[in-house]
């Protein structure tokens, strides 16, 4: 069956969910709100410019993971999903999906955004297929660090390989929607690649080379 992947950041979602989980985080008082906030946007910037150290990244990004008992990180999870995540879901998103999912498609969500932020979101577009950087847990509860490869670049590509070796897929009639030009190791091992709210650089490269660009909002 082909696949329809769906990169969720700026994509599916009006908006950064990793980028909104640290300002969640600070205006909620659960962090230095004026240290994390500088490294929020410092990381933000450096993803957007194509420069970001994804491990650099990542101790930043899971250390609240790591400080924090899970059910607390539950319950400001749930909160999060209603505050910051809900408002960012279209019509035009959810419809996307729904339209692979009539046709008969495999949805995949792929993400560089860890898991702990990103499961409930893809149940909430009802993908019961979720690559994203997987937080190491151990007895339980969060330590901080990654388990396995980040899918952020070139780990998505190896890690959706993973994946369809384990789920017996093949990439045949393949289709991926993304808004980054950090995708294009993704975007150029697909059948049928669409640029999806595209930033300047991946708008640029989709026009040259005739790939789809689709507007959500």
């Amino acid at each position: 069956m082909p696949l329809a992947l769906f990169d969720l950041d700026n994509t599916l979602l009006q908006g950064d969910s990793d980028y909104a989980w640290g300002e969640f985080l600070v205006e909620k008082g659960m962090v230095d709100a004026i240290a994390h906030q500088r490294e929020n946007d410092r990381f933000y910037q450096q993803y957007l410019d194509g420069e970001l150290d994804i491990n650099e990244f990542l101790r930043f990004q899971l250390r609240p993971l790591a400080e924090n008992p899970l059910s607390r990180l539950e319950q400001w999870r749930n909160q999060y999903l209603q505050e910051y995540i809900r408002p960012m879901i279209s019509p035009q998103a959810r419809a996307l999906v729904e339209k692979h999912r009539a046709r008969g498609d495999i949805a995949v969500i792929i993400t560089a955004t860890n898991s702990f932020v990103t499961r409930p979101i893809a149940d909430l577009f009802g993908v019961e297929h979720l690559i994203a950087t997987e937080p190491e847990m151990i007895a339980g509860e969060y330590t901080g660090g990654v388990s396995g490869l980040p899918s952020y670049r070139e780990g998505k590509v190896i890690r959706l390989r993973e994946w369809l070796s384990e789920h017996d897929q093949t990439l045949a009639d393949s289709w991926f929607y993304s808004d980054s030009h950090n995708d294009l190791p993704l975007l150029e091992s697909v059948e049928n690649p669409v640029a999806v709210n595209p930033d300047a650089r991946l708008q640029s490269i989709a026009k040259k080379r005739q790939w789809p660009i689709l507007h959500l909002s």
